[in-house]
């Protein structure tokens, strides 16, 4: 298949060619987001292959169908960016990588509690400049700390078995209970129940019109007082503006984020040399108990081999008439 590569950086080249020998699509690359405004970059071709932060409202996906575009393939497992519904309408075929590497995801999370903890971040910069000083790196024991889990899929469900070696007890909410975890010592309960008892919440729940805003204000005035909160996730699921004004009151004691609810204007972007213009960001950074990541949560090896393998064979899977496996549908 002839298919535009759109969004990409150097390590989707890499390994996507990588993998493609055993295929042989006809992958053009461009470093152009997907957007209503860019599907030009698609004409000529049969599919396109799309990230996180391409936007795929029903605009974009009128314009697509204009063109002939039949599939559309995310190299990523969320599809909170696509409008099905319009995707449907318009007879394009959605498809998307469902699971890489949970691990990577998961093991991400714990990187952020334990340097928001342990401040290793400060320690690293204090070290470089000549300062061996222990003053205000007090950090807290993870074993027997209440961890609360909200999204128990396949990265919950890894991020619960690494808390569990920490010795901590684990807490969890979903709409589906996963029997398999709770032989080994997990707990389901209401999401008020572990928003309350929870001395650290992870989040690794989809966004949907029912998560959208899950930590606004009212579920910070809940929190355990000094509670750390970590999103690996989906951006949208913290109000930003209201987890300022709860680390503002110091009832939010800690958080982490790998996504950011307006990330598509920043993240994967080198803004170095650039005027930041998003006040919430800024913010965020000027407090010493927040850690940002620039959605790299899924960024190993690993990882990446298998979404370019997925992706590949998604694109093949369509060409040859087979089963979907991978499809996304309303």
């Amino acid at each position: 298949m002839k298919i535009a590569v759109l969004s990409t950086k150097p390590y989707d080249r890499e390994y996507l060619d990588k993998f493609n020998t055993d295929h042989k699509h006809e992958l053009v690359y461009f470093d152009a987001p997907l957007n209503s405004k860019t599907t030009n970059l698609a004409i000529g071709f049969e599919a396109v292959c799309v990230f996180v932060n391409d936007a795929i409202d029903k605009k974009t996906i009128v314009k697509l169908a204009e063109i002939g575009i039949k599939l559309i393939d995310l190299r990523c497992a969320g599809f909170n960016n696509i409008d099905l519904e319009a995707a449907a309408k318009y007879n394009i075929k959605v498809m998307r990588v469902p699971a890489y590497s949970p691990q990577a995801v998961a093991e991400h999370a714990v990187a952020l509690i334990l340097t928001l903890n342990r401040k290793t971040h400060k320690t690293y910069n204090r070290v470089r400049e000549g300062n061996f000083s222990l003053e205000n790196l007090t950090g807290f024991n993870l074993y027997e700390k209440t961890v609360g889990v909200i999204g128990t899929g396949k990265i919950g469900a890894a991020f619960c078995q690494i808390m569990l070696g920490f010795g901590c007890k684990v807490i969890a909410n979903d709409v589906t209970e996963s029997e398999k975890l709770i032989k080994i010592g997990v707990v389901y309960g209401t999401l008020g129940e572990l928003i309350k008892n929870s001395d650290i919440i992870s989040l690794h729940c989809p966004l949907t019109t029912d998560t959208k805003y899950l930590f606004d204000r009212k579920a910070f005035s809940k929190i355990k007082k000094g509670a750390m909160l970590i999103n690996t996730s989906r951006g949208a699921l913290i109000k930003t503006s209201h987890a300022i004004e709860a680390l503002k009151k110091e009832q939010l004691g800690y958080l982490g984020i790998d996504v950011y609810e307006q990330e598509e204007n920043l993240f994967f972007k080198d803004l170095s040399e650039s005027i930041i213009h998003d006040d919430l960001i800024e913010r965020l950074m000027a407090f010493h108990n927040v850690l940002i990541t620039p959605h790299q949560g899924f960024f190993t090896n690993e990882a990446l081999d298998q979404i370019a393998i997925t992706t590949l064979k998604n694109y093949t899977d369509f060409e040859q008439g087979l089963p979907l496996k991978n499809e996304v549908k309303q």
